[in-house]
């Protein structure tokens, strides 16, 4: 293989680890509200992963990060559609970046462009309706498109008003948080009780307003600051600073903490004294959103996939500390992969207490030289697990010595083996206690088969004494097998057991997740499953057949082919198949499909503007998506079809100054009645 050949597979194999690491780790961020890496680590992978596609655009597929607007949602509370998207930020790590994106800016649209400046709030993003001046309900963010309802936990708090002084009918956009006096006595409380003190007030917020009990989402003294909304005829301010004017004036809360500036050094001061006051101020911020201030200028500027690009987010560089390793934890995972921790003496960080740090891989510990007893720095950003990111070599002991790395498994004593292209020492032992409780933890874990009142411990429990020894094993358990585990009586066990026979119905998307093959994260699982519609068919595809489906590349086929050509594997399926678990997904409507892909409206860009007799405009935005359509809020270059209704606004002007197609509302009916027949 030439040198340029192998380093572009060395590239795209990067390309893959970094799409699964960061669908995994927002995963854990944006669903479980439990994030595993700090924000600082998130963003300077996902700008790796951003470099190789700007190099190698033909590799971009659907599944990356960068292509989409959010990340997964929880379960647990009914979804609901945006009436418009609640797009992501794009960031800026310093102000060179600021200054090329106000540059940018200037440019097209001219010098006549003012930004305003404002917190960016470390909390949940909101979407709150209004009907007619009437909350009638709040949801999460979700994926950007559809998110939770919580309308319930959002009426507890106190300065969210539940009636308007006007009678505005739009969605208010903003931040639910914690203030810092709250989480402290909060944590203090939960010290009293022998519960675990939350890690940050974005997670104590975040986690209350997903509370199944309203009552326990009000004992958490939530706060919101609201930014932005969703524009219409009879709510349209000219500009941000006028959408602030307008929301206090309705009655609703925005945060005072902002500026109108003119120029780079009006921004770059605002931002200087934001965060020279940052620790006195009695929220959390991690940096500050800079947003064009006239919205006929966001308008002309639009959006990417993701991002407006008519603002930016300046994050704040992430708090250091000092501190001594004194040892390292090497832990087994479920694939094998060893991984390293650092152990350290105790020390303050971003507000909390840290003595555990991550050391990723042996090649980050080759690359920093970490030694026992060095003095390192550390950081977290607000996380929950701190990164070591340098060591101070000046005051190391002359007889130090390199860290030894493991040869053998720490957990069965196996030999370790590190795979060409690999960063990670592996255990290849299937036998390993470790990988096993790991396995089994998965494969029982929310969004795989979802069996609760089934952790980590009682499973080891159930290893410990022989009750199961792969996920099969879970389906053949009886009640006198569970009264033989420490601590549980007939009640819990007979609640287990409903669990694990409810479990059996789950969709294949979630069995094929459960099953732990390696590069096969949920949304893998996901198009894959719908692609084949049963674990027979899956189990008997190519890896060119499975790499025809839209975000599966070769890295993933050929790990599925290679956990199926394993006889355990079939051996593994037929046991699941004879405890009656479900293999197939229901069939598609073929019909439906069919009519998708003759489409008049499949992949045109739409945008709904004006009053409707037979729809409203959030129906007409479900009828034009269902055919395949793409409605967007607002009007460029690239908007196919404007459908106008009466009192159409400034779409109108805009759409016939770029010459967009107009349509009235009796074409919009014909072409939609002529496709439902």
């Amino acid at each position: 293989m030439e040198a340029s050949e192998q380093s572009n597979s060395l590239q795209r194999q990067r390309l893959e680890d970094l799409k699964t690491q960061l669908n995994d780790y927002a995963y854990q961020y944006y669903v479980l509200d439990k994030p595993t890496i700090s924000d600082e680590q998130y963003d300077q992978l996902y700008r790796e992963l951003e470099t190789i596609e700007n190099q190698h655009p033909e590799w971009i597929t659907t599944d990356s990060p960068t292509q989409r607007v959010g990340d997964e949602l929880s379960e647990g509370f009914q979804k609901v559609r945006h009436a418009a998207p609640m797009y992501s930020m794009g960031n800026a790590f310093n102000m060179d970046e600021v200054a090329a994106f106000i540059e940018r800016v200037t440019r097209q649209v001219g010098t006549n462009v003012s930004f305003m400046c404002e917190c960016k709030i470390d909390g949940l993003a909101i979407n709150l309706t209004y009907e007619e001046g009437r909350f009638v309900r709040g949801a999460t963010r979700g994926d950007g498109e559809i998110g939770e309802d919580i309308t319930s936990n959002l009426r507890t708090i106190r300065s969210l008003p539940l009636r308007l002084t006007q009678d505005i009918s739009t969605e208010i956009r903003g931040e639910a948080y914690m203030a810092k006096d709250v989480f402290v006595k909060l944590n203090e409380e939960r010290d009293e009780a022998g519960q675990t003190p939350f890690a940050n007030p974005r997670n104590a917020a975040a986690g209350g307003l997903r509370q199944i009990n309203p009552k326990e989402a009000a004992s958490r003294q939530l706060n919101i600051f609201l930014y932005s909304a969703v524009y219409n005829d009879s709510f349209r301010p000219a500009s941000q600073a006028e959408l602030f004017t307008g929301l206090e004036e309705a009655g609703l809360r925005t945060n005072p903490l902002r500026k109108v500036c003119q120029n780079i050094e009006e921004v770059e001061a605002y931002i200087k004294e934001v965060e020279a006051s940052r620790q006195d101020l009695p929220y959390e911020i991690d940096g500050v959103v800079i947003k064009v201030n006239e919205v006929a200028h966001q308008e002309a500027l639009g959006y990417t996939i993701k991002v407006p690009r008519w603002a930016i987010a300046y994050k704040f560089q992430a708090e250091v500390a000092q501190t001594r390793v004194i040892d390292v934890d090497w832990t087994v995972g479920r694939t094998g992969v060893i991984t390293p921790t650092a152990v350290m003496e105790p020390t303050q960080l971003a507000g909390t207490i840290v003595q555990r740090a991550s050391l990723h891989n042996i090649d980050l510990i080759k690359e920093l030289d970490v030694r026992l007893n060095d003095q390192v720095m550390i950081h977290k950003a607000g996380d929950i697990i701190p990164e070591v990111i340098s060591v101070l070599i000046d005051e190391r002991d002359e007889s130090s010595e390199p860290l030894k790395i493991p040869s053998h498994c720490p957990e069965c004593g196996s030999s370790l083996e590190r795979f060409e292209g690999e960063v990670a020492l592996r255990c290849v032992n299937p036998l390993c206690p470790a990988q096993r409780l790991a396995q089994m933890s998965h494969f029982v874990s929310r969004n795989a088969m979802n069996i609760v009142g089934l952790g980590s411990q009682k499973i080891k429990n159930m290893l410990a004494i022989d009750l199961v020894k792969d996920v099969a094993d879970l389906y053949y358990l009886t009640m006198d097998d569970l009264l033989k585990l420490d601590n549980t009586k007939e009640q819990s066990a007979n609640k287990l057991l409903n669990a694990i026979e409810a479990s059996k119905t789950n969709e294949l998307e979630r069995l094929l997740f459960g099953l732990g093959i390696r590069h096969v994260g949920l949304n893998a699982a996901q198009l894959i499953a719908r692609r084949f519609k049963s674990m027979s068919a899956i189990m008997a595809a190519t890896e060119d057949e499975l790499e025809t489906i839209d975000g599966i590349g070769p890295m993933i086929s050929q790990s599925i082919v290679s956990y199926f050509e394993q006889a355990e594997s079939h051996t593994l399926i037929q046991r699941l198949v004879e405890a009656g678990i479900n293999m197939e997904n229901e069939d598609d409507d073929e019909i439906a499909q069919a009519a998708l892909e003759d489409s008049f409206w499949l992949d045109k860009t739409v945008v709904l503007t004006g009053k409707m007799e037979r729809y409203s405009r959030p129906e007409a935005k479900a009828i034009l998506e269902r055919y395949g359509a793409k409605v967007t809020g607002s009007v460029s270059k690239k908007t196919d079809i404007l459908i106008a209704g009466e009192d159409a606004g400034s779409k109108l002007s805009q759409a016939e100054s770029l010459e967009v197609e107009i349509w009235d509302e009796a074409q919009f009916l014909a072409h939609i009645e002529e496709g439902e027949e």
